[in-house]
């Protein structure tokens, strides 16, 4: 099981933005491979501080987090250990400015190099409520940046390869040193030196590629997963953008979600009720068949265990709540309302609802409970 992200850090679950930014780089000074040379353990709380950090100081990614848990992101990211050492640098590099005498590790590639991740991609997959409680795997296909074959780089020459331009000028004050991205190369530190002729200025071609997405039974519409690295790649020896999922949950003709549980209409007649039945009903395992006792009375709930939506946390499955109506029927032939004349007056066809029996109010409460 995977460590709670606020354990990682040290940090309560109310703690606010400026304490996680500040136990995140207290960890990664603390835990950082230059200062922990060929310390396997130390660049494992590494990593794992930085995949913490993320999660947490984005306020989305937080928000469902502290809802799902880390099944909030399987299916491609966290889940699978998505972050590698050049994720935390490309995406962390801001934070730790001038810790690490203006680069960190070979994110930067030395000096002000800076490792460039390609643009994230942004798909909406659309489910049924059988796949959501059973888990799926999607193949799709996307169309995303590749970098083309062929393209080859040169060192930039405005920079030498460091990615900045540093001056320096004489001022009242003395001699001043600024820093600034290269405008040349974007801060790449190389340009292209060759490309296909079909390729873009950066060297790229629009391919169409299947990804294979695997989602987790539980999911719930509106939810974002990330698979890492099937997004737009980047230029030059940059890291692959994300590709991000959005869940989409398709109706369902008879069943209705709330939650993990899963609620269905059962219409019944008369004679049904009065003489008990059984009747099949569909569930997103399969159908099932339930009996109906006799004095069946509209509005009478029964539950299913564990025949609803399984948790996205991993805390069980939720139930189907089959709610029994009985149907009234709009025309009568002449026998059947010479029938319910008669019988009109019948003792056993006078309402007489028992002490057991609970209120539509009461049911409710119930199935809430």
């Amino acid at each position: 099981m995977k460590e709670d992200y606020y354990e990682i850090l040290g940090i309560s679950k109310s703690a606010t933005a400026a304490e996680i930014k500040k136990a995140y780089r207290k960890k990664a000074l603390q835990y950082h491979p230059d200062k922990n040379p060929g310390d396997h353990e130390a660049e494992a709380m590494f990593k794992k501080s930085a995949e913490a950090y993320e999660v947490l100081s984005d306020p989305n990614k937080r928000s469902r987090y502290d809802q799902f848990g880390h099944r909030a992101f399987e299916g491609g990211g966290f889940g699978g250990g998505g972050m590698n050492m050049e994720d935390i640098f490309s995406q962390f590099g801001d934070i730790f400015g001038g810790a690490f005498g203006g680069g960190f590790g070979g994110g930067f590639g030395g000096g002000g190099r800076r490792t460039v991740k390609g643009s994230n991609l942004r798909i909406r997959v659309q489910l049924t409520l059988e796949e959501i409680a059973n888990g799926v795997e999607k193949k799709i296909k996307v169309k995303r940046k590749k970098l083309a074959k062929g393209t080859t780089y040169k060192t930039c020459s405005t920079c030498n390869g460091q990615g900045q331009v540093t001056r320096i000028q004489n001022t009242i004050l003395g001699r001043m040193q600024t820093s600034a991205t290269c405008s040349s190369c974007g801060g790449l530190g190389q340009i292209v030196d060759s490309k296909p002729a079909n390729a873009d200025a950066e060297g790229m071609l629009i391919t169409e590629e299947t990804v294979s997405i695997k989602i987790p039974a539980g999911v719930v519409d509106g939810m974002q997963l990330k698979v890492s690295g099937k997004g737009n790649d980047a230029p030059g020896n940059g890291i692959a953008g994300d590709l991000l999922v959005a869940i989409e949950e398709k109706p369902h003709e008879t069943l209705q979600r709330e939650g993990d549980n899963l609620h269905y209409d059962l219409y019944i007649s008369f004679s049904e009720a009065a003489l008990g039945t059984s009747k099949e009903i569909e569930t997103v395992t399969g159908k099932v068949r339930i009996k109906i006792d006799s004095g069946a009375q509209s509005g009478k709930i029964l539950r299913l265990r564990n025949k609803g939506i399984p948790s996205i946390n991993g805390y069980g499955t939720g139930d189907l709540l089959v709610h029994v109506n009985v149907w009234t029927p709009k025309s009568l032939s002449k026998e059947q309302r010479e029938f319910f004349e008669k019988m009109n007056n019948d003792e056993h066809f006078q309402p007489k609802p028992e002490k057991e029996d609970k209120s539509f109010f009461e049911k409710v409460k119930d199935m809430f409970s």
